[in-house]
């Protein structure tokens, strides 16, 4: 694994974040954010990070809950019960908000720019769960950086809030992959409907879409949901619009 520990300086302090390059060839590579889940940082997503580097990108990971200060990672599969996975998952949402995410993400790209290895301004974006909407406010508050973004398993992205995600689109330029997950209140038909809908209106070249049979949390290989054939699926759409979009 390439893995490199860094330290991104933001508006509000040091940032813990990765960056994983190919295990193999000579850069530079077109770069891409990923954007974490509300587990948070773990080998599971270390390993995602290094899977998408490996397909020819310069992966950055970072800690969206930085300041929350050091901690463990989370084994989802440990946690008992609903009560102590709130107050871990309440600890660390805590310390973040929409607002100090487009915050750090303006850092984020900064970093990107200033790295001998990576290759051109734009930049490519993928998150998962709490990461889906973080990847469309980061596609709707840079449109002249992200040329493109994955969202995954992701909730609350069009809804009756005065900053819901889809309200972004036309600021958006990128090209836009989301799929949601199915079962998934946090994502259901009708916000499936509506952010598809946003996008054609505003003239955004994006498919939208639930996985069928798939639930929350199906792309990460930690999950207790995990769902390899809608994972690989995942992997398969998302490289696709990379290539189309960052070479």
């Amino acid at each position: 694994m390439s893995r490199t520990d860094v330290s991104i300086e933001t508006r509000d302090g040091s940032a813990r974040a990765f960056t994983f390059t190919p295990s193999s060839g000579e850069g530079p590579w077109p770069a891409v954010i990923f954007y974490m889940d509300a587990p948070a940082i773990r080998p599971a997503l270390f390993e995602m990070s290094q899977r998408l580097a490996d397909a020819g990108y310069f992966v950055l990971l970072p800690d969206m809950f930085w300041r929350a200060g050091p901690y463990e990672p989370i084994d989802i599969k440990s946690i008992k019960s609903d009560e102590e996975r709130r107050a871990i998952f309440g600890k660390f949402f805590a310390t973040t908000s929409p607002e100090k995410g487009m915050s750090d993400t303006a850092a984020f790209l900064e970093f990107l720019s200033a790295q001998p290895q990576v290759k051109g301004s734009k930049v490519g974006a993928t998150g998962y769960c709490m990461g889906g909407s973080a990847v469309i406010r980061a596609a709707g508050n840079f449109p002249d950086r992200i040329a493109a973004i994955g969202a995954f398993h992701g909730g609350g992205l069009a809804t009756d809030a005065e900053d819901s995600p889809h309200l972004l689109a036309p600021k958006i330029k990128a090209k836009v992959l989301v799929a949601g997950a199915d079962f998934d209140k946090g994502f259901d038909d009708a916000q499936c409907d509506r952010l598809d809908a946003a996008f054609k209106e505003a003239g955004v070249v994006a498919e939208v879409t639930i996985y069928r049979g798939a639930k929350h949390g199906y792309a990460p290989p930690d999950m207790p949901v995990y769902d390899k054939d809608a994972s690989e699926r995942h992997w398969r759409e998302l490289l696709a619009l990379f290539s189309e979009t960052l070479h």
